[in-house]
């Protein structure tokens, strides 16, 4: 919500008016100055969307104030052409709307549209937010990474890597919307506040990797004449698609990092294929590109990939982990009640590589339990569980 700057008016006494935190509001408003607001500048209020109303007999401002629980001036700010002694029947006004409730619905199967739809609507609720392309997919669709925060620490989380795993980005974009929900009202989620992780630490999400991969599964083979038929001949001929893992070139992104490549080389799919393909060289593909250079440029202080299913966390690598990473992933644990993992014989993933090039804590947490697409009668059950684990990354 935009108001317009009037004499005397402040950052300050709009975070008093609105009952947002000061910093969401500086954040919101990245170019002005803080401290020398100019008349007839737009500010931005995070939080709040604006409202027409049709005034009825016997309106006045101080009425409307009190059966809309808004601040009498709240109003005057948002209309100030019109004069609140001489409102006439039928006309026109703005008034502010509290976002009080989620914009967005995660239990759903969720399309790359979705997810963009849902980003641009947090987006123009909480210009606090920072979105970002950060790459594209084979077939072009652009790769959004979220940033929320201030803190020194850098955690990240990414999710739909592979394709049938799609609930992974359900469950992430449901957490953003809950922690701005949460810092924009002055909530606690799970008892705990919400400002001091947004003062503490700068938040990275990627939630779909693998877009391409993610529509096929849900909505069936692209427009793209070549590829439409290029993924149902890797596909045995079949328009079923709940079992492909792969980008829409048929190449396993999460088998694409210069972490023990070679070993899965050798070891997996010589040619494309639904699942499991590690590709002819390790970030070959578009995505995998954009999710190095992502990393490389973000210095992460940990990172977690969303995936299912198992109820596992594999947190180690080589013994290249730090020793602070078992501290941290005995707290998942106890959290979500999944399994920690140290070592498996798996190579060339995400949080591999991000462990052996940082020697940080990197952790994939494998949600739910079942066969891979996990069935939507399981979101609410995985959310908790993985909720806790979200959380516990900001304050651990």
């Amino acid at each position: 919500m935009k108001v317009t700057v009037r004499q005397g008016d402040t950052l300050w006494y709009y975070s008093k008016l609105f009952n947002v935190p000061l910093t969401l509001i500086i954040d919101s408003n990245p170019t002005l100055n803080p401290n020398a607001l100019s008349v007839g500048s737009r500010v931005e209020i995070p939080g709040y969307v604006t409202e027409t109303y049709t005034t009825k007999h016997g309106d006045t401002f101080y009425k409307l104030s009190q059966e809309r629980k808004n601040p009498l001036d709240a109003l005057l700010l948002l209309n100030p052409n019109v004069s609140p002694t001489t409102l006439q029947v039928g006309q026109t006004i703005t008034v502010p709307f509290r976002i009080l409730n989620a914009v967005v619905n995660p239990k759903q199967e969720y399309t790359y549209n979705t997810m963009i739809q849902h980003l641009n609507r947090l987006e123009m609720i909480y210009p606090f937010l920072n979105i970002r392309t950060v790459g594209s997919s084979v077939l072009g669709k652009t790769i959004p990474e979220i940033q929320i925060g201030n803190g020194p620490k850098k955690v990240h989380l990414n999710a739909s890597f592979h394709a049938n795993e799609w609930i992974t980005t359900s469950v992430v974009m449901n957490f953003l919307n809950d922690y701005v929900l949460a810092l924009t009202n002055q909530r606690t989620i799970r008892g705990l506040k919400i400002s001091p992780f947004y003062d503490g630490a700068t938040l990275s999400i990627v939630p779909m990797v693998n877009p391409d991969g993610v529509d096929l599964v849900l909505e069936g083979p692209p427009e793209s004449e070549y590829y439409s038929q290029y993924v149902v001949e890797l596909n045995n001929g079949s328009y079923d698609f709940s079992g492909w893992k792969a980008n829409i070139r048929g190449v396993d992104l999460n088998n694409q990092f210069p972490a023990k490549w070679e070993v899965e080389e050798t070891r997996k799919p010589q040619q494309p294929a639904p699942r499991d393909y590690p590709g002819e060289k390790s970030l070959s593909e578009p995505e995998t590109m954009a999710m190095a250079e992502l990393t490389q440029q973000g210095d992460f202080d940990r990172v977690l990939a969303f995936h299912t299913q198992g109820e596992e966390i594999y947190w180690g690598y080589e013994g290249l982990e730090p020793p602070y990473s078992e501290t941290t992933v005995d707290e998942f644990e106890r959290v979500s009640g999944y399994k920690a993992v140290r070592y498996l014989d798996s190579y060339a993933g995400y949080k591999d590589w991000f462990i052996k090039e940082w020697k940080r804590p990197g952790y994939t947490l494998e949600l739910g339990e079942g066969v891979n697409p996990l069935p939507l009668s399981q979101y609410d059950e995985i959310y908790e569980e993985s909720l806790g684990i979200m959380l516990a990354s900001l304050y651990m």
